[in-house]
């Protein structure tokens, strides 16, 4: 017995510090070996999804195929699978996979070793099936770009589908601009790039009648929602930011750091519509920042008056001759009409 005692107490007196060393080694080892099964299976959901599209479209385009099943054939086929393989082979799973090969014919590579990956091959099949409701090219192609270079989860691609945000960003942009939007996705080099026209809010959840402090309070407590908005790049530094000018106490209401070009931005909230006192104000934060806050590797800062009205022709006066990096935009607090988007941009293209 005091044989088995003093094992144990040999046991137990092991260093602990190499044994948790050895498990956290194991840990790691573990969780790589999830991350690329995580990996193979997506791939080879995608791969066989995307084959069985391929086959379909073929069948169709062989002979008298949709003349003989016409718009059956999805719902016939499906039966047909479901009772040799089981679920997951409905008809809008299949039209899914069919969508996906018309959408996405080039799947798979030849040399990934290279580096030389499609699109599609870094997407998720939940975001291919969000992607493929997307009918015009150059929108779907930007979403893609986005989903990849962002790391957008599929619910966050749903809201920016929903908002209109490729669209938002093309209307500030002429054709050449707007075709690279969509090749590039949103490219950050000047400060125009991170302003869009219209903002919305739609995640606020704000009522008809509202003050200016709910929503800047609103805005605090959807943060996060708030950023991703804003856009790529974006960091919250302080909420009504002070400065005191000739014993004068002022505030602006939100101040961000902008981490790719390397400036603070300073949004001011207007409840109704924007005047010119509001522009030369943000004018005058826009010199306070520029010359106390800055430090010597900033660049001049930005300033955005995000306004639910806005007058165009009053702004292109109140604002000549002014900081180029002032921008009065309009936010709006429901999802935009998409259609109405889509044929402006449109318009555009010519």
């Amino acid at each position: 017995m005091d044989n088995k005692l003093s094992n144990i107490n040999s046991i137990v007196a092991l260093p602990e510090e190499d044994l948790l060393l050895l498990a956290d080694k194991i840990v790691q080892i573990i969780e790589e070996g999830k991350h690329v099964l995580a990996i193979s299976i997506s791939e080879t959901i995608k791969k066989t999804y995307w084959e069985i599209g391929h086959n379909i479209v073929k069948f169709e385009q062989g002979g008298n195929a949709r003349a003989k099943y016409g718009t059956a054939l999805l719902s016939n086929l499906s039966k047909i699978l479901r009772a040799k393989v089981g679920k997951g082979y409905s008809r809008p799973n299949l039209n899914n996979m069919r969508k996906f090969y018309l959408m996405f014919p080039k799947c798979q590579t030849s040399d990934k070793s290279a580096g030389n990956y499609q699109t599609s091959d870094k997407l998720t099949w939940s975001h291919i099936c969000e992607l493929i409701t997307i009918d015009d090219n150059l929108e779907r192609e930007f979403y893609a770009k986005e989903c990849i270079a962002e790391n957008w989860t599929v619910d966050y691609l749903h809201r920016q589908k929903e908002s209109g945000l490729f669209m938002r960003l093309a209307l500030s942009k002429d054709k050449e601009g707007v075709l690279a939007l969509a090749q590039k996705g949103q490219e950050v080099q000047k400060p125009e790039d991170v302003v869009k026209a219209t903002y919305t809010l739609e995640f606020l959840g704000l009522p008809d009648k509202y003050k200016e402090s709910q929503l800047e309070e609103k805005l605090i407590d959807n943060m996060q929602m708030f950023l991703l908005e804003l856009g790529k790049g974006f960091t919250f530094v302080k909420r009504q930011y002070g400065m005191t000018i000739n014993n004068i106490h002022y505030h602006v209401d939100l101040v961000f750091y902008h981490r790719i070009l390397k400036c603070f931005v300073l949004i001011d909230l207007k409840r109704g519509a924007v005047t010119h006192k509001d522009i030369g104000q943000m004018n005058m934060y826009l010199g306070y920042f520029a010359k106390e806050e800055n430090v010597e590797a900033d660049n001049p800062p930005i300033g955005i008056i995000m306004s639910h009205y806005k007058d165009e022709l009053m702004v292109e006066y109140a604002t000549y001759g002014m900081d180029s990096n002032l921008f009065v935009s309009k936010y709006e607090l429901f999802l935009p009409n998409k259609e109405e988007l889509r044929r402006m941009v449109k318009a555009t293209l010519g």
